[in-house]
C-alpha cells in the first residue's frame, strides 16, 4: 500500500509552523525543505514545502497562500495517556493566539484544527454502563478542554 502523507496547507508561514510543532511535540524534527523556483508566483527562494514529522509521523506543509485557510472539517487528533497530557497539549497549542472550542477541540495559532482527547473519555463512552457513558458524554458537551476527573465524577453520578 502507498503511504499517505497529509499536506497542510498554510499561508506562507509553514515553515513557522512547523518550527512550532517540532518544539511541542517529542521525538519530532524536520526532514526535509523545498523552495520555489524562479518565475513562480513568490519570490524566488521562498519556502515551498516543509516535510516533517511528529513523533514518527510525516507531514508536509505548504506555502499556498491565503487562498484555501484551514476549517474545523479536517483536525490531528491527539491520543494523550492522562490529563497531564492534555493540559501539556492543550497549552502548547494554545499559546500565542489559539482558539478554544469545544469537547477538547481548539485551534492553533495558524488556524489548524487540533482534537486534545484523553484516552479515559473512549473508555468511559464505550464502556458497558451506558448511562455512566450518557452522563460522562452529557459532561463533555459542557467543556472545552477536557477535564478527565470531571468525566470520571460525570459517569459516577
Amino acid at each position: 500500500m502507498p503511504e499517505i502523507t497529509p499536506c497542510l496547507w498554510y499561508d506562507m508561514n509553514a515553515q513557522e509552523a512547523v518550527e512550532f510543532y517540532t518544539k511541542v511535540f517529542p521525538n519530532s524534527k524536520v526532514l526535509d525543505t523545498s523552495y520555489y523556483p524562479e518565475n513562480a508566483p513568490v519570490p524566488a527562494g521562498t519556502v515551498l514545502t516543509v516535510e516533517f514529522e511528529l513523533d514518527g509521523r510525516r507531514f508536509i506543509a505548504l506555502n499556498g497562500g491565503p487562498q484555501f485557510p484551514f476549517t474545523e472539517a479536517v483536525s490531528l487528533q491527539i491520543d494523550c495517556g492522562d490529563q497531564d497530557e492534555v493540559d501539556y497539549y492543550w497549552d502548547a497549542l494554545l499559546a500565542d493566539g489559539g482558539e478554544e472550542s469545544q469537547c477538547g477541540w481548539m485551534k492553533d495559532r495558524y488556524g489548524l484544527s487540533w482534537q486534545v482527547v484523553p484516552r479515559r473519555l473512549i473508555e468511559l463512552l464505550e464502556g458497558p454502563d451506558r448511562e455512566a457513558a450518557s452522563r460522562a458524554s452529557d459532561a463533555l458537551m459542557t467543556m472545552q478542554k477536557i477535564d478527565t476527573a470531571a468525566l470520571e465524577a460525570a459517569a459516577r453520578g
